[in-house]
């Protein structure tokens, strides 16, 4: 794998410890890594430049067809915001006006490729607000999510309260965001939290990695538009997200990639795609 600084977007050969958060490329599969792992990945200012910024260089990357995020160390993907970090008194305009600045997550939001979330050991507050933005949640079978803040006298603040509805539905959602009950995977999977569970924590990064692997080689623009309008149909009316499904399908047509799927079925081969 080659490993990328986000903050620099230049290679750096082998994976520094001190990079906060950093770029694996595995073939056509892009890693992004929350590498604070004596903290459990806890969210500081260096992630929450840092993922945006790895975002964005792998979306930029023709070669790389799909993005996981993982967080580093066993003890879990993120266990939220780090509450070492201290900062002086401020008003609620202050808080607003910074975090305003800040809306760091949402970098998800603007992602065309699919993202997969590898989520093992300690998934909470933030760091559950951070999978809830990915389009696949894969979890370890001894993973924990939870939205805790309620009980910090605070609420969710990256999107826990209008994406976990989204997902599971106003009911489950303010029953976890009223009590800040701990989740299983078992309970993830069942309730729709979860889309897929390893087999055993050990083998979390290899089911991912052949999961990731499968979506990589399917046509790439297919793959973009079917996230494109399953994403609308959580923002628009039906008719209008029919529309758009009818529309992205006339593009996919005359594509190449249409013609070298049904050549390569009939000649019993592995198609090429291209995104032509």
């Amino acid at each position: 794998m080659q490993t990328l600084n986000p903050e620099s977007a230049l290679p750096t050969g082998e994976v520094q410890a001190s990079t906060t958060v950093r770029i694996e490329r595995d073939g056509a599969i892009g890693w992004i890594v929350l590498n604070r792992p004596e903290q459990i990945n806890a969210i500081n200012d260096q992630i929450r430049r840092g993922v945006p910024a790895a975002l964005a260089e792998l979306e930029r990357d023709a070669a790389i067809r799909v993005i996981v995020l993982r967080g580093e160390g066993p003890r879990g993907f993120c266990a939220g915001a780090d509450i070492k970090e201290r900062r002086g008194a401020e008003t609620s305009v202050q808080v607003r006006r910074r975090m305003q600045g800040a809306r760091w997550i949402e970098a998800l939001d603007r992602c065309e490729k699919p993202v997969i979330a590898a989520i093992h050991g300690y998934c909470m507050g933030g760091g559950m607000e951070l999978a809830l933005a990915c389009d696949i949640r894969f979890l370890a079978p001894g993973a924990v999510l939870a939205l805790p803040e309620t009980g910090l006298g605070l609420i969710p603040g990256g999107g826990g309260t209008q994406r976990l509805p989204r997902i599971v539905g106003p009911g489950r959602a303010l029953d976890w965001l009223l009590t800040g009950e701990r989740i299983n995977a078992a309970q993830a999977l069942a309730t729709g939290l979860a889309t897929r569970v390893a087999s055993s924590d050990e083998r979390l990064i290899d089911e991912v990695t052949a999961l990731a692997r499968g979506i990589a080689a399917k046509p790439p623009t297919a793959t973009l538009f079917a996230k494109q309008a399953a994403r609308a149909s959580t923002e628009i009316e039906l008719q209008r997200g029919l529309d758009l499904e009818l529309d992205l399908f006339a593009l996919l047509v005359p594509m190449q990639d249409v013609k070298e799927a049904a050549l390569a079925f009939r000649e019993k081969r592995a198609p090429q795609f291209t995104g032509q």
